[in-house]
């Protein structure tokens, strides 16, 4: 197999003996129960629950690495450094290790965003670059990340089909935006969600990114706006039970 490293992502290797409490007052997902080939996609939000930095945990032994945007990686990490204090916990740029991405790697763990997107692993760097196909592969089943895509202190983390993606648990406890993140759940209040439309329908009053090359923009629309037949099969699953609810 050759040709799967995402040149786009970085990896930070969070260690130290406080480095997973660390991680689970600040983030969306539960740390502790993180498992070995069993990656979760999480985010840092604001005190008001709006995205900040979106991003993939591993484990890898007693350590945490953060699989996440190339270009934001060493804003998150001096984010990450803030909220340390006084903490046991070492946060560096993982250097000898890259994300790899295949849709047909079946020793391979599953994005856990979504099956459909691929197999996701980290290992060594190869001589290829798949970025570009992961990509549009992604954006083609409506998933979408980074601060270019979801903003950055813009959009509601639930907004963004956090849910849906498994992007965050309802009862792993306190952490940043939880408060907002769990009244929207619980009172059934996810209004507007984050959708790609072709860029010959884009409303730039909605439009959060322009993608000319995939003909795509990227908006937040009012869910009674949505056409079902215009959404990805999970999304209009999801928006379908939560009219039923």
């Amino acid at each position: 197999m050759t040709g799967t490293t995402l040149s786009d992502r970085a990896i930070l290797r969070i260690s130290g003996d406080d480095a997973k409490p660390f991680l689970q007052g600040l983030l969306t997902r539960d740390v502790l129960g993180l498992k070995a080939d069993e990656p979760r996609w999480t985010a840092l939000l604001t005190p008001q629950g709006k995205a900040l930095f979106d991003f993939i945990l591993w484990a890898d032994g007693e350590d945490i690495l953060i699989d996440c945007e190339g270009a934001q990686a060493e804003a998150l990490a001096k984010r990450l450094t803030i909220y340390r204090l006084r903490r046991k916990v070492a946060i560096v740029k993982e250097e000898g290790l890259a994300v790899h991405w295949a849709l047909d790697a079946e020793d391979k763990p599953l994005d856990p965003r979504l099956d459909a997107l691929g197999h996701r692993w980290i290992a060594p760097a190869d001589d290829g670059d798949a970025s570009t196909g992961f990509r549009a592969h992604r954006l083609a089943l409506g998933v979408f990340e980074g601060m270019g895509e979801l903003g950055q202190d813009q959009i509601l983390w639930l907004e963004t089909n956090a849910a849906e993606l498994c992007g965050v648990d309802y009862d792993k406890g306190c952490y940043i935006g939880q408060e907002n993140t769990a009244r929207m759940h619980y009172r059934n209040k996810v209004n507007r969600r984050l959708v790609a439309v072709p860029l010959a329908e884009a409303d730039e009053k909605r439009q959060k990114a322009a993608l000319p090359d995939l003909g795509l923009s990227i908006e937040l629309r009012r869910v009674e706006d949505m056409a079902p037949a215009t959404l990805p099969g999970w999304l209009a699953g999801a928006i379908a039970e939560q009219a039923a609810e």
